[in-house]
Order: structure tokens, then sequence, then C-alpha cells
């Protein structure tokens, strides 16, 4: 069994931060620890595309060297190794207490993230599967620790992209989907690619059928300009068409950490108080609204 804490590279940083989510901090090729702004202590990532392929393009994204493509081919049972020995390490050895900044030593969450759009692995659905048995082996409980699904939902339709995420759901995790613009233009500047924003709006509604969904939604300024009464309008009218009914809410979060995409000179974050201005016109459709600045 590998120790993940003898694996970490020379020059990994002494702690974890909320700007630091480089997937090989633990030397692994599947497993890495994240400080998550958003789930509030360390979110165990699952990368699926270590081949740093996406089928998306997204503006705002922190992999270096990013390609169009698919997940590779994924070892299930490196995946497993990898896994078990880094829980084994959060729980019971001093992985925390060397890497975690105090008051952050929790495991909040196990993540499917990483460097693509983990659904277009084609054991999706296997992976999703043996981390629930090792989250169950380890005792972590799935109220204090649930499994979540960081996606674009372009997969949707795939019956083994839905039947991973229901897998998920009925284990009590949830899906985090991506919805950064509410028109065909926003959504070819901001996501790199072309796409009916009924599209998303119904890969939405599909997903939340699947597994309690939150819309997960990166806003920024671009060239200077702050998102527009249009844009936002639009953007509601997406998630308005998949139902407000079913979101269990929006993860509205900001620009952290620096883009690694041609297009990073363009963006520039956005003040707490503007993304808490667009988090109340959210509100007011009586949607939940978490900001991460």
């Amino acid at each position: 069994m590998m120790n993940s804490s003898q694996r970490l590279p020379p020059g990994a940083p002494a702690t974890l931060t909320v700007r630091n989510h480089d997937r090989d901090l633990a030397g692994l090729t599947y497993v890495y620890p994240v400080l998550s702004r958003r789930a509030g202590g360390v979110s165990v990532g699952i990368n699926l595309n270590p081949n740093n392929a996406c089928n998306w393009h997204c503006a705002y994204c922190q992999v270096p060297g990013l390609i169009r493509g698919k997940a590779p081919a994924i070892d299930l049972a490196q995946l497993e190794d990898e896994l078990c020995g880094f829980l084994g390490d959060l729980t019971h050895g001093t992985w925390m207490e060397r890497f975690a900044p105090e008051g952050s030593r929790v495991i909040r969450d196990i993540a499917f993230s990483g460097n693509g759009e983990p659904t277009s692995a084609e054991v999706f659905p296997e992976a999703v599967a043996l981390v629930l048995r090792l989250r169950d082996e380890f005792g972590l409980v799935p109220s204090a620790v649930p499994l979540r699904l960081i996606t674009n939902g372009s997969l949707l339709a795939q019956v083994s992209v839905q039947d991973g995420i229901r897998r998920l759901g009925e284990a009590g995790g949830e899906g985090w989907f991506k919805v950064d613009g509410g028109s065909a233009a926003a959504i070819e500047r901001i996501n790199g690619v072309r796409l009916e924003p009924a599209t998303i709006a119904r890969n939405l509604a599909r997903c939340a059928g699947l597994c309690p969904t939150w819309v997960q939604t990166c806003m920024f300024r671009w060239d200077g300009e702050l998102p527009g009464a249009e844009g936002l309008e639009a953007y509601l009218e997406v998630l308005e068409a998949a139902g407000f009914r079913c979101l269990r809410g929006v993860l509205l979060y900001g620009v952290a950490r620096q883009s690694m995409q041609p297009e990073a000179a363009r963006l520039s974050p956005l003040t707490p108080a503007e993304l808490e201005a667009i988090a109340a016109r959210i509100r007011k459709k009586g949607l939940t609204v978490r900001v991460s600045p």
C-alpha cells in the first residue's frame, strides 16, 4: 500500500491553500487533495483526466496544457490503490497535520473533478461504484463526506453517464453542474463550445432528476466589463427552463486562481460586493445561492 505522505513532490507547499489546486500535490495519478472554498475543508479529488483533455475549453480553467478530447483509459486497480492509501493517510496518518491549515483538517467530500470532464471516462460508472465502496470501508458517513460530481453536463444523454450519476445520487451524493452563460454567444465565449442554451437546460434537468444538483457558476469581468443585466437574465432563463424547483441552488464563485488559458488576460475578478449583487438577483427567483469570492 502506497503512503501518500511520502510521495509529495519536491517543492510542494507546506500547507494547502484555496489558490493552489495542483493535481500533483499528492504525487499520484488519479487522487489529489484540495482545500475547497465551497466545501469548506479538504476535498479529495478524483482526476479521471490525467491527460489534461476536456471536451470544453473554459476561459478561466487553471489546467496547464489543456487539450480537446476525453478521458484516457482508466486503470481502476491503480485508482483503488491510490484512493485507499490516501484515505488511510488522511484518516489514520499525519497528512492533515502536515499539510492542511488548522481549522480545515476535515474531509468535506470526495469529488470527481480533475483536469477535464470526468463523465467522458468510459468506466465512469465503475469508478463511482469503486469510490463509494472505499468511502464506506473507511467509515466515512455519506452525510458528512458526500460524493460530488463536478461536471459540464454535456454527456448526460449517454446511458452510462446517467447510470453513474444515478448511483451517486442514490448514495447521498450530488452534482455540481456548470452553467456560466445563458446565450449561445456567451457559452461559446466562456466555455469554448457551440451549444444552445436549451441543450444545457435539458441536460441540467436530466442531472437533477438523477441526483441532487447544484448549479456551479463562475462570474468575472471580461475586458474590464461587468456581467450585464441582459446576460444575467439569459442565464436565469436557462435555470428556469430546467426547473427552479428541481435545483438545490447556485454555487456562485469568482476567479480566485490564475487561468492557464490564452484568454487569461481578458479576465479579472469581481469584488465580493459585486458577486453578492448578482447573488441577490438570483435569490429573487427563489433559489438558494452560496457565494465564494
